[in-house]
Parts: C-alpha cells; sequence; structure tokens
C-alpha cells in the first residue's frame, strides 16, 4: 500500500499536463475561474465500497493480520477545487502477535479534500482522472473482541483519493487512506494508556454524482484595459484647450457680474385696446362662422388681461320688419360676448352690448357685430 501511495503522488504532474487537453485557452495557457457559486443541491456525491486493512501499534512495531474495510460517504465539492464529505469507515482486524482476538473499529469522518488536477491544471469536467488529497478528523469506536465493551478514541486521518471518470453521474475511486488512534489492546493487557495503532486501508468502490454535476465560469469578467499614455502633441492640445476654457468661464463671470450691478429696468405696459374689429352675418342669421370666429380669435389675442370691450350688434333695415331686425342685431351681439366669454376667457363685466340699425352704407356690411 505504502508503493502505491509513492506511485500515486509521483504520478500527479504526470496526470497534470497528459490529461490536459481542451481547457487552455488560444495562447495556451491554462484557464482558471473565477467561477460561478453552485447552488447547494449543485455537485453532491454518494461514495460506497470496501476494500483491505491493517495496521501497525506502536509497541515494537506489531503489526496486525488484516482484514475487511468497507466505507461510505456523502459530500459535496463547492468549487473545483475544494470539497468536503462525511462518512463512515469500518475495519475488521486480527492482532497476531497478541493474543487479543479480533480487532473491531468503525470510524465516523469528517474530511477536507483538495482536487489539486484541478487546482494545478484548470477544472475540466471530462477529465478521467482526478488527484484528491484529503484529510480530517472525527470520532472512534473500537474493542478487541466480541464480549469487550466498545472503546470510544479519538481519530485522526489523511489519504489521496483517486477519481475515475466513467459518466457524468459515476466514477469510479481508489482510496488509500492512514488513521491514528489509540490501541484499546493494550489496555486489555495492563499496559500503560499511551500506545498508538495506525490502520492503513485501500478500498475501491463507486462515486454518484447527484445534481448538477459541473461548475460555470463567469461569462462577463471584465478585461483590463491598459491605458495608452499621452504624446506631447496632445498633452499641449489639451492644456490650451483648458486655457480657453478658463478665459470663457472668467468672461462669463464677468458677465454674470454686470448684469446683477445692472439697475432695473422701467418696462411700461400699453393697455391700449387695438382698433375695432367687426364680425360679419349672413342674412337673417346670428350663426358665427369659422372664418369669422378665425377673425374674432386673432383680435381677441392682442387685447390686454383687463381691456374693455364694446359690442355693437346690426342688421339692415332693408330686409325684415323693425321688431325683427332690432331682435336679430341683439342676438348677433350676444353670440359674440357669449364666443368672448367662454372660449377666449374676457370677463362677463368687461363686455358692454348695444344694438343699432344700418352702422354702414349698404345692406351686406350693417349685418354685422363692431367690436371695439
Amino acid at each position: 500500500m505504502g508503493a502505491i501511495a509513492i506511485a500515486t503522488l509521483l504520478s500527479v504532474s504526470f496526470s497534470a499536463s497528459a490529461q490536459e487537453n481542451n481547457n487552455r485557452d488560444e495562447n495556451g495557457n491554462i484557464v482558471r475561474g473565477a467561477y460561478e457559486t453552485n447552488k447547494f443541491g449543485d455537485n453532491w456525491f454518494i461514495g460506497l465500497g470496501a476494500g483491505y486493512n491493517a495496521g501497525l501499534y506502536s509497541i515494537d512495531n506489531l503489526a496486525g493480520k488484516g482484514g475487511l474495510a468497507t466505507v461510505v460517504n456523502l459530500g459535496k465539492w463547492f468549487t473545483p477545487s475544494v470539497g468536503a464529505r462525511i462518512g463512515w469507515r469500518g475495519l475488521t482486524n486480527a492482532a497476531l502477535d497478541l493474543d487479543f482476538g479480533t480487532y473491531k473499529q468503525n470510524s465516523a469522518l469528517i474530511d477536507l479534500m483538495w482536487n489539486i488536477s484541478n487546482a494545478f491544471s484548470g477544472y475540466k469536467e471530462t477529465r478521467f482522472w482526478d488527484i484528491i488529497p484529503y484529510a480530517g478528523f472525527g470520532g472512534n469506536w473500537v474493542k478487541v473482541n466480541d464480549k469487550a465493551n466498545w472503546d470510544q478514541e479519538f481519530v485522526i486521518n489523511a489519504g489521496i483519493l483517486n477519481d475515475f471518470r466513467l459518466g457524468n453521474h459515476v466514477d469510479l475511486f481508489l482510496d488509500l487512506q492512514a488513521m491514528m488512534t489509540k490501541a484499546p489492546q493494550y489496555r486489555a493487557a495492563g499496559i500503560e494508556n499511551d500506545r498508538y495503532y495506525w490502520p492503513v486501508s485501500a478500498t475501491l468502490g463507486l462515486i454518484f454524482n447527484l445534481g448538477r454535476t459541473n461548475f460555470d465560469r463567469h461569462s462577463s469578467i471584465t478585461p483590463v484595459v491598459v491605458p495608452v499614455p499621452f504624446t506631447v502633441d496632445q498633452y499641449n492640445a489639451l492644456k490650451n484647450r483648458v486655457a480657453e476654457l478658463e478665459k470663457e468661464n472668467a468672461a462669463l463671470r464677468n458677465r454674470i457680474a454686470e448684469l446683477e450691478a445692472r439697475k432695473p429696468e422701467t418696462v411700461y405696459v400699453d393697455n391700449t385696446v387695438p382698433s375695432s374689429a367687426t364680425v360679419y352675418f349672413d342674412l337673417g342669421s346670428s350663426k358665427i362662422s369659422e372664418r369669422e370666429k378665425a377673425h374674432l380669435e386673432y383680435y381677441a389675442s392682442t387685447l390686454p388681461n383687463d381691456a374693455k370691450v364694446s359690442l355693437i350688434g346690426s342688421a339692415d333695415s332693408g330686409t325684415g320688419t323693425p321688431a325683427i331686425n332690432a331682435k336679430l342685431s341683439a342676438a348677433r351681439a350676444k353670440a359674440v360676448k357669449d364666443l368672448l366669454v367662454s372660449k377666449f376667457g374676457i370677463p362677463e363685466n368687461n363686455i358692454s352690448v348695444d344694438t343699432a340699425l344700418d352702422v354702414f352704407d349698404t345692406p351686406a356690411k350693417s349685418r354685422v357685430v363692431i367690436v371695439k
């Protein structure tokens, strides 16, 4: 087993280079993270295996006879290189040189794992062989024969896990492990209680990968931008531009100061009402046409806010009776007043209304409202 462990360590550099063929960039450099953090349910695994174990006692280098080793593990990879597992390991052997019967050991262990293949050669999901050193500690329950009570001891362990990829969810493993714990055999023989036992084991089994079994690199890594130094001409041009902007800024500050020191100007508002306007109507009608509305709108837009407006409604006497003409004149003046109040916002109290007949010398012109 020692020879196997040494050979495994010597093969690290070979496996790190020989297995590498598709996780390098265009320049041949190894591509490493950063990797996206995996979810809680990703990259879990269960390991089941069995093999052979033997032990060495710390008194006269006595060796155990050896026997069966079984192992069950549950673990998770946090990054392509770092993981952890908890597990149970059962060992059975016989101390051949001490007549104490069968030695049984049950260990509950916590291991921290380091995938050196991914750490040194870059993460590669399809790599066939990953070499994974680990170390841990735990509790140990041992007894030296079937009638003895279980004796609880502290145990530390270390080893190398060789992981051979068979598919996305199944791997083959060869686990080489060494442990150190106190040996209860000596207490049973009346020997002082400071003797230790070093069981070593080699187990072969299967790893079942659960859930998602890979890692993704970040796709939004910001490239490093190396600034290009200024040339002398660029520096001088920038310096001159700064000087020009400073001059413009000084001129603007002076202009602002002049305006602030300037005395207020007197503003005169002309409240004179513009010249008169006329709104013409069809024969016998008091309805304002769209064209006349446009004329009235333009006139209203020239009025000051407090303007007083006078309306004179008219009809021609040559058509209709005097009573009808008087009524028609008043209706025409009212139509113009209503439009000035509702559409153009002129206060009703600012508008006076009167009526007349034949305000102009022709009948067509007299069908009108004069606004002034």
